[in-house]
């Protein structure tokens, strides 16, 4: 096979599912809901507030929006990742293409990295969309973001590589249940932190850091959400000690970025591993 076909291949076959077709339709309501949502409240806060206390709801607002484009990139990368070696072999497709020359070890490559083209595609399409609304409704200007796309890339990177591991090992169904209960204790573990963090919690918050090592989902997303808050509500949330559920105060550290690539990584090599030793 020609290089990267498989890449090729599976992009078009995820892109042609119905499933990301009705995504894009209910991304592009969400857009519109959004916006006329984001207006409306923003022109009525308008007469009544000072510009600190505007910035501020502009802020959680936009926050709020992108952490729901990043809840749905998540499930995309859930779904894709899931179905992507469990579903072949049940349908006996797997052992029609590895019957030509290619490993099982770059067929499953290939499809990883397609399908991390296809959801941060999704993602940073949907990022910008939502800081355009923003920008245009309330000149809502983010630190960075392409720094914040990029730390959720790596993310996406992790559950893709989950997604796969586990599908490597169960069914679709049960590895779909098992990747997003695995992004749902993340989370949880990072509101378990938070709180540790304003009660100055020891044990809650190494709860939280020992979860973000076993599952760093959630952490990068926080990190990810600094990017996407402007400096001066940065230093208010600061000053006020934090305590968003939806977003960090800190970027994220050069640790985490490490970890959470090796992490990615190792879950791919492991999901490559076992499929060699899978019988199909």
């Amino acid at each position: 096979m020609t290089a990267l076909a498989v890449t090729r291949l599976s992009m078009r076959e995820a892109v042609s599912r119905r499933l990301v077709l009705i995504g894009l339709v209910l991304s592009a309501a969400f857009l519109l809901l959004f916006g006329f949502g984001f207006g409306a409240l923003y022109s009525r806060a308008a007469s009544e507030a000072d510009s600190t206390a505007l910035a501020f709801g502009a802020s959680m607002i936009t926050v709020l929006g992108l952490y729901i484009v990043r809840f749905l990139a998540a499930l995309l990368a859930i779904f894709l990742s899931s179905s992507a070696v469990a579903s072949e072999i049940d349908s006996g497709v797997l052992h029609a293409v590895l019957a030509r020359p290619l490993s099982r070890t770059s067929w499953l490559a290939q499809r990883w990295l397609a399908f991390v083209l296809v959801t941060v595609g999704y993602v940073a399409m949907m990022t910008l969309a939502v800081i355009a609304i923003a920008n245009g409704i309330a000149g809502y200007a983010p630190l960075n973001t392409p720094s914040a796309i990029a730390v959720i890339a790596l993310e996406l990177a992790v559950l893709l590589s989950v997604g796969l591991l586990t599908s490597t090992t169960w069914s679709a169904v049960t590895s779909g249940v098992v990747t997003f209960s695995l992004f749902g204790v993340a989370w949880l573990a990072g509101i378990i932190e938070l709180i540790g963090d304003q009660l100055r919690n020891q044990t809650m918050q190494l709860i939280g850091i020992g979860t973000s090592l076993f599952m760093p989902s959630d952490a990068l997303w926080r990190g990810a959400s600094f990017y996407l808050q402007p400096p001066s509500v940065l230093v208010l949330s600061r000053q006020a000690g934090g305590g968003n559920p939806f977003a960090g105060i800190a970027p994220p550290t050069t640790t985490l970025i490490v970890w959470s690539v090796l992490y990615a990584t190792a879950m791919l090599l492991l999901a490559a591993w076992r499929l060699r030793r899978r019988d199909i």
